[in-house]
């Protein structure tokens, strides 16, 4: 078994206190071949010691004896439907739910209160299905790894917010927490380079919802797909003070 310490820095928040679950379920998953799905058990702290532990085929982060979250080669088949044009990621983002309102509007994937080279600035708007997401996205340098690619982390942080939004509207009073992010990665992104972000819903049952989101070149190759499960909760325990109706996902 091998082991690293490793910290959560506070821009990668998802919720003001703790991690981006999409980023998380990166560092997680880092090192790991082919699909790897990520559970997360806890709210990833921030700016706190932690400690990743990882073999050939699994791997969990833990803060002392508690764990945070745990992920795992898997053999499951995750497919992207065809891409939107980037020219209609770009038409979608104009009508971005979170500019209107959005819970966590310092979310290092999707809020729209971060600037260039701080958030993913992710905004995905619905597509003239009405039921599909898309954006663009340009990585900036401060994502990249040591061959000047974006690291890998970032892409499973951008695959994670776009499909909450695909999951609207909620039921009054509740919010979505991500549960597991089972990502596949075959491609790889240059920073300062555009990418499409599309994302689409696939099933609910009871209080689950599962959705899909991917990220294309705008040649259309594959870089990334996911299937993320995203959990009902009541809002109160995210927002105690706003607990009223929710416009647009809590979870991130």
């Amino acid at each position: 078994m091998n082991t690293e310490d490793v910290e959560i820095p506070a821009r990668f928040c998802g919720p003001p206190a703790s991690g981006n679950g999409g980023y998380v379920c990166g560092r997680i998953a880092k090192g790991l071949p082919g699909t790897v799905a990520v559970r997360l058990k806890a709210p990833p702290p921030l700016d706190t010691p932690l400690r990743r532990e990882w073999s050939a085929g699994s791997s969990r982060l833990l803060q002392g004896s508690a764990l945070i979250g745990e992920g795992r080669v898997c053999e499951t088949e995750l497919e992207a439907p065809a891409p939107p044009r980037l020219a209609h990621a770009e038409q979608a983002a104009a009508h971005y739910p979170g500019f209107k309102s959005h819970f966590f509007p310092r979310c290092f994937v999707c809020g729209p209160a971060r600037g260039v080279g701080d958030g993913l600035r992710i905004f995905p708007g619905p597509l003239a299905d009405g039921v599909s997401y898309a954006a663009p996205w340009v990585p900036d340098r401060s994502l990249a790894d040591a061959d000047g690619r974006v690291a890998s982390e970032f892409v499973w942080a951008a695959l994670d917010c776009p499909s909450a939004f695909t999951l609207t509207p909620l039921p009054e009073g509740a919010a979505i927490v991500l549960g597991e992010l089972c990502a596949r990665l075959p491609g790889t992104l240059n920073v300062d380079e555009p990418a499409v972000v599309s994302a689409w819903p696939i099933g609910r049952e009871g209080r689950r919802h599962v959705a899909g989101t991917a990220i294309h070149t705008p040649a259309g190759e594959l870089v990334a797909v996911a299937r993320a499960t995203w959990i009902e909760v009541p809002l109160s325990q995210w927002l105690p003070a706003a607990a009223a109706t929710p416009a647009a996902p809590a979870g991130t």
